[in-house]
């Protein structure tokens, strides 16, 4: 299976960077593991509605550019659907009976996902009604991916 994560913004933080790197090390005999980042936008702190969209636009400009036909695609969305860390399991793994391997996952900037990029996914996800920041959202996102392998595994991981 083809995992891609398309996130928006450079991680900087060391500690993120870290944890990422492990878990990407674990997932390297379940999956190959990409990820691709985009540029942010620019934007100043405030911004009216009419801002905000036209920096979710331009950087969902930027993502759809990165998704390929064949993938199934995952919106992180605060409004999308929960799963429990099984149910995500066992979702990869009738995508990959059912000839999907390769699965995008999309991590938008700050200011969330827009239209066009929720309209091009095909399902959205939440891992909480709680608001994270987008570059903690790939460590997350990634330990949930390696979780859900060892899950379909049948392998041992603390709850």
């Amino acid at each position: 299976m083809q995992i891609t994560i398309i996130s928006v913004g450079k991680l900087k933080e060391k500690y993120l960077k870290q944890g990422i790197a492990e878990f990407e090390k674990r997932l390297q005999s379940y999956c190959r593991l990409n990820f691709i980042e985009v540029n942010d936008e620019q934007a100043p702190e405030s911004m009216s509605d009419k801002q905000v969209e036209q920096v979710k636009e331009k950087e969902g400009g930027r993502i759809l550019a990165k998704i390929k036909d064949t993938q199934h695609v995952f919106a992180l969305d605060l409004n999308g659907k929960q799963r429990t860390s099984e149910q995500f399991a066992d979702e990869l793994e009738k995508l990959s009976i059912h000839g999907k391997s390769q699965i995008a996952f999309i991590i938008g900037g700050s200011n969330g996902l827009s239209p066009a990029v929720l309209k091009r996914a095909d399902d959205t996800i939440s891992f909480s009604k709680m608001t994270f920041p987008h570059q903690l959202m790939k460590l997350i996102l990634t330990e949930q991916v390696y979780r859900a392998f060892r899950i379909m595994k049948g392998e041992p991981y603390h709850k």
